[in-house]
């Protein structure tokens, strides 16, 4: 029997796609943002994505809304949790608009009672008001039968071409052996041009417009083997130059450079208090920073070119694989991937949490 996963707040489905190519059995997601949703459905074709509020899902619902045949073995998801303060009463806690999602999130768990959660939140809530959300967090998933442990990761420890640190929760079912993170098995480091440098070469087919190209080399690591698609087709990859002026500054800027790296006179205004990450020009030998939601917005720009990187080499650099399409607006697409745990990383845990079924 293939083990099977549900997604809250799944948003274009990272967190799905790791446990998928860990071999699960993806049985439906839910998100209130809808091109993420229409992104997730495209992916998993046998789940049921469901554009909704899981503020309106009644528990009588949940057994039967992704038509679920017999137990669902795993729930992950990153419900927000910015609400657990020390100042708050366990009351004021429970009706603080910041903390419903969450204790929405629990409410499945509570109905579905599966062998393993898996919750994805800003490393900073681990050390939040001296521990006090960490510790909040663990003792409602103990006090429904689970044991907990908590750890932050950096997705670069797994396979992943860029620096990110996030807080993972894993739960037990107390039946259950219990696993912890420090059991995961780390990979070797990936670099940024180890995920994108293939596609240089497409910047000379560049048009107003274009998306969708086509690799002739076949790939030579790896982790180019394991992005490729059986096509070599390569979407989501509109190639845009910003203004002149923001392409002049970047000429400055070597790889792994920011902007103090810019004449000062390119500037309109001086300013010494600019962040680090502003004109930041990633390091093709090394790992990208965090990949954010932006698109124009966006402070980091490719190692080559005096742009920021497409849509596809933000995905590369997140560890989606070509297969993975996003769907919606250009500005949507950045979005989602921005906000996507990295697949890889969810795979590592995933691949472990299967063990225990192997084991079962």
């Amino acid at each position: 029997m293939i083990p099977k996963v549900i997604d809250l707040f799944c948003g274009c489905g990272g967190i799905s796609e790791g446990f998928r190519l860990a071999g699960f059995d993806i049985i439906g997601g839910l998100d209130f943002n809808e091109d993420a949703i229409k992104t997730f459905n495209h992916n998993f074709n046998n789940a049921r994505g469901i554009y909704g509020d899981i503020l309106e899902v009644k528990d009588e619902d949940i057994p039967t809304m992704f038509d679920l045949l017999g137990d669902i073995d795993v729930i992950v998801g990153g419900p927000p949790c910015q609400g657990f303060s020390s100042a708050n009463r366990w009351q004021k806690e429970m009706e603080d608009p910041r903390n419903k999602l969450f204790y929405e999130y629990i409410r499945f768990v509570e109905v579905l009672n599966p062998k393993f959660v898996l919750i994805e939140n800003v490393r900073g809530i681990l050390s939040r008001n001296n521990g006090y959300a960490k510790n909040r967090i663990t003792s409602i998933l103990e006090n429904l039968g689970y044991e907990v442990d908590s750890a932050v990761l950096d997705a670069s420890d797994f396979g992943v071409p860029q620096k990110r640190l996030r807080a993972f929760f894993l739960a037990t079912r107390k039946d259950l052996k219990q696993i912890t993170f420090d059991e995961l098995e780390k990979k070797s480091k990936v670099t940024v041009l180890d995920a994108i440098g293939e596609l240089y070469e497409l910047e000379k087919q560049n048009e107003k417009g274009k998306s969708i190209y086509i690799l002739d080399e076949k790939p030579n690591t790896p982790f180019r083997k394991y992005l490729r698609n059986k096509n070599n087709i390569i979407e989501n990859h509109e190639i845009r130059y910003p203004a002149e002026i923001q392409q002049q500054r970047m000429a400055f800027v070597p790889q792994g450079g920011n902007w103090r790296d810019i004449p000062e006179e390119m500037f309109s205004n001086k300013r010494n208090n600019r962040h680090s990450s502003a004109y930041k020009r990633l390091n093709e030998q090394d790992q990208s920073v965090t990949i954010d939601t932006g698109n124009a917005h966006s402070n980091y720009f490719h190692p080559e070119f005096h742009r920021i990187p497409t849509v596809r080499e933000a995905a590369r650099l997140q560890s989606f694989n070509d297969n993975f399409t996003l769907l919606g607006s250009r500005t949507s697409q950045y979005r989602q991937i921005g906000n996507a745990v990295p697949p890889l990383v969810a795979k590592a845990i995933a691949e472990k949490i299967k063990e225990a079924f192997t084991n079962e």
